[in-house]
């Protein structure tokens, strides 16, 4: 067993038996696709990695089959992987771009596929495995007409997203606990699917005076994890709490008081 496996559901089993194939292109993000392969298998996944020829020049493969513990597909072979993972019958669950240039997701949106992972993208799309899609480039890139068209057109595809952090001028790869979330939800039961769950949590204050207040020591990490569980099987959550914690995915209504709270949750 490779030693990679070794971490194989460590943290939870919530994507146990799952095969994700992450494939992984031409980005500087791409450093960061190693953290993200081994917080998918802390969580039970199997995880058959994918590089683009424009991604190897940025990270080796040899890294990620470090951090997958599987040989890593850079080219497609007599061994047809792209079939083998993404066919009709094939392997894989899912496949998660991560991260998707502008580049390889206008070709994906087009049906181009002359990289290793724009063929197992148009596999998968043909074969209806869902895509997973997780874009990093610069700002500008991102804003470009046909970028922003050819991101509807995956979305009208049925390709889920996880968007992008805007700073510094660049849309970023997104946070690795964000995507594996989002590979909860798309892999998740769905057993709350088209429900809406409003949940509350955490201390409120009262006021003394402009100075003191009356609290406790409620932490609302039960409200938060409520939230996110709601949020993998498939539900539209909203938060009411005191301290903004910036959940993906989930609607956060901040208040101080139990009277705010109230008003918050009858609204």
């Amino acid at each position: 067993m490779h030693p990679a496996k070794m971490i194989c559901g460590v943290e939870s089993s919530s994507l146990e038996g799952r095969t994700i194939v992450l494939g992984v292109t031409g980005s500087i993000a791409a450093v960061r696709s190693v953290e993200l392969a081994r917080s998918l298998a802390r969580r039970g996944a199997s995880v058959i990695p994918v590089m683009t020829d424009a991604a190897t020049h940025i990270l080796h493969p040899d890294a990620m089959h470090y951090a997958c513990g599987e040989e890593v597909v850079t080219t497609i072979t007599g061994g047809v992987e792209h079939v083998a993972y993404c066919g009709v019958e094939g392997v894989g669950d899912l496949l998660l771009v991560a991260p998707a240039t502008a580049n390889t997701l206008s070709k994906i949106a087009c049906g181009i596929d002359d990289t290793s992972v724009t063929t197992f993208a148009t596999t998968a799309l043909g074969s209806g495995k869902p895509v997973l899609v997780v874009p990093a480039m610069h700002e500008a890139m991102y804003n470009h007409m046909a970028v922003v068209d050819n991101i509807e057109r995956l979305r009208e595809m049925g390709v889920f997203f996880v968007e992008p952090v805007f700073e510094e001028g660049a849309a970023k790869i997104a946070a690795s606990k964000d995507v594996v979330l989002e590979v909860e939800r798309v892999l998740g039961s769905h057993s709350l699917d088209g429900k809406k769950i409003l949940i509350t949590g955490g201390a409120t204050s009262e006021r003394i005076d402009p100075i003191r207040i009356i609290t406790n020591r409620a932490s609302g990490r039960t409200g938060i994890e409520l939230a996110l569980e709601a949020y993998r099987r498939g539900a539209s959550v909203t938060i009411v709490h005191t301290a903004r914690r910036n959940i993906h995915g989930i609607r956060e209504i901040m208040v101080e008081s139990a009277e705010e709270m109230t008003r918050a949750v009858l609204r």
